[in-house]
């Protein structure tokens, strides 16, 4: 017994004495089992363990690093973020040597990890910092649906996430030496438009279009047909609420069927009257027919997107001409229904004065036909034997070729206007002409604008011009119905002219003329005074401006 006491007392002191010496030997070291970045440096001094991890781990902070936030992923450089390693702060991080003799004994045998320190210059941080920000965030995108080329198209919805700028900061600052990046948690937000809406829209109103062609059926076995690969320019879907909502464009569905179905229509023809002469030469009339498209497209959004019958029978009606063959070979042009005359314009002028009355003259407008000055003469170029003529722009004169012509349109709007026409177009001029009378006159432009009337009564009229000297006269001829009364309501909201300097040799100047406001009521009355309809027209008239030529 007192043998194994002595032995147990002896070992006593030699460990004693071993940890004495190993702890006087180590006290200032870091402890046992401390790895940074994987490296052990447990044990070593402060500088060896510095040096060491200056040595093994140095080109960490080169390394491109990924940060990883929900779907999205961004990568930057530590050091050209301007985040590095402190060493000596993370060897002093990792503690001194326990005096506790269990601990120093465990540490030969386990290891703990020690976060490296970073050190951050802020300004080359922040921008770095910013970027990845920017990078792991995005705006939820909807998902949407399309029809092209006879195949539903579909656009799946995209989550929108955002990062917590404070929380990326520490967790790029701290963890950027970890060898699997940098995580840190994404705020999600759905879009509102998801998964199951544009499955609902795919699956249901968008196959339905692709499903088969749909079919107009007309007359004489000509169809008119919507293929499935032109339904992308009839159907569409937008969003609306939660949900994506087909919207089928009815005008050009009617458009892709017409380009079947107008080869079963006929067009109405009244008939025309041509003069040679005393002879009345004839062209007979044609009654007309036409696809019906209000009821033909009844129920057509049903047909393509939803469960109605796909091929179905297209509407007609009947289109009976208003002026028949009898009726023009019975027609009188005995009584003027409407006259009027312009007089003033120069020699040029009149030279396309008389072109465009000569081309017009004769001219028959049935009952319900329009009669366009533009579409009855087509082009008034040099072709057709115009001439510069005199025309007025921004106010002052000019010259163009056809000039003068809005005279004889003034003239042939004013005949149309006191025999009771319907006017379906007229433009005033932008400054007052003192030769036509305030708020009843017009100007035309090939191409761009027109004088257009409707022949509202039951019998044709007949144009006839006629140009002497310096006046231009048109008269329409026909039975007179209607007695026809211009009231012109006066001038009121006057604007003064303003100077303009002008400059080269065809300069014309000009004292100018205030603009104004004006109106003009037209009442129609029937041959025993009864009135039938009272119209009033407003005309704002800009001043023409004060052309000092230099």
């Amino acid at each position: 017994m007192k043998v194994t006491a002595g032995v147990l007392v002896g070992l006593f002191l030699i460990a004693a004495i071993v940890y004495v010496a190993d702890y006087l030997a180590t006290r200032d070291n870091v402890p046992r089992g401390a790895t940074v970045g994987g490296v052990a440096i447990g044990g070593m001094s402060q500088d060896e363990a510095r040096r060491t991890l200056e040595s093994e781990l140095g080109g960490l902070a080169v390394r491109p690093v990924s940060v990883t936030a929900g779907e999205m992923k961004e990568r930057f450089t530590p050091a050209e973020a301007g985040v590095g390693p402190d060493w000596a702060a993370t060897v002093a991080a990792a503690g001194e040597q326990s005096a506790n003799p269990l601990t120093r004994l465990r540490g030969l045998f386990t290891t703990y990890e020690v976060d490296i320190v970073s050190e951050v210059d802020d300004a080359r941080f922040q921008p770095a910092l910013r970027r990845v920000v920017t990078g792991l965030t995005r705006e939820p995108v909807d998902g949407r649906v399309n029809v092209d080329g006879g195949r539903v198209n579909v656009d799946e919805p995209v989550d929108g996430q955002q990062v917590d700028r404070e929380q990326l900061r520490e967790a790029m600052v701290t963890g950027w030496a970890d060898p699997e990046g940098v995580e840190v948690p994404a705020d999600v937000t759905g879009p509102a438009i998801g998964e199951d809406a544009v499955k609902e829209a795919a699956d249901g109103p968008a196959a339905k279009a692709v499903s088969a062609p749909v079919t107009a059926h007309g007359r004489e076995d000509i169809d008119g047909v919507l293929p499935v690969e032109r339904m992308g320019e009839v159907v569409t879907f937008r969003p609306d609420g939660d949900r994506l909502v087909e919207e089928v464009n009815v005008e050009a569905a009617r458009g892709i069927l017409a380009e079947g179905l107008d080869e079963s229509e006929q067009p109405q023809r009244n008939a025309q009257i041509r003069f040679v002469g005393d002879t009345r030469d004839i062209t007979p009339h044609s009654d007309g027919v036409s696809v019906d498209w209000d009821a033909t497209l009844e129920g057509l959004p049903g047909r393509i997107t939803g469960d109605e019958d796909r091929e179905f029978d297209a509407v007609y009606k009947d289109e009976p001409a208003t002026f028949t063959t009898e009726m023009a070979e019975k027609a009188t042009f005995d009584d003027v229904v409407g006259e009027f005359t312009t007089g003033g314009f120069s020699d040029t002028s009149g030279q396309n004065i008389r072109r465009v009355a000569s081309q017009v003259d004769g001219a028959i407008v049935a009952p319900g036909d329009t009669f366009s000055l533009n579409g009855y003469t087509g082009p008034r170029g040099t072709a057709q034997g115009y001439v510069e003529g005199g025309i007025i722009i921004d106010g002052r004169a000019g010259k163009a070729v056809g000039g003068g012509i809005s005279q004889f349109a003034t003239t042939l709007y004013n005949a149309a206007y006191f025999a009771g026409m319907e006017d379906v177009a007229h433009t005033p001029h932008s400054y007052y002409i003192s030769r036509y009378p305030a708020g009843r006159e017009a100007t035309v432009y090939e191409g761009a604008i027109d004088l257009v009337f409707r022949n509202t009564s039951q019998y044709p009229v007949r144009i006839e011009t006629s140009v002497g000297g310096d006046s231009v006269t048109v008269r329409l001829k026909g039975v007179k119905q209607v007695d026809v009364e211009s009231v012109n309501g006066g001038r009121w909201a006057q604007t003064s002219p303003h100077e303009q300097q002008v400059s080269g040799p065809d300069c014309s100047p000009s004292s100018g003329a205030p603009g104004f406001t004006t109106s003009d009521t037209r009442i129609i009355r029937d041959l025993s005074g009864n009135e039938i309809s009272r119209e009033t027209q407003t005309t704002v008239y800009d001043p023409q401006p004060i052309v000092r030529c230099s």
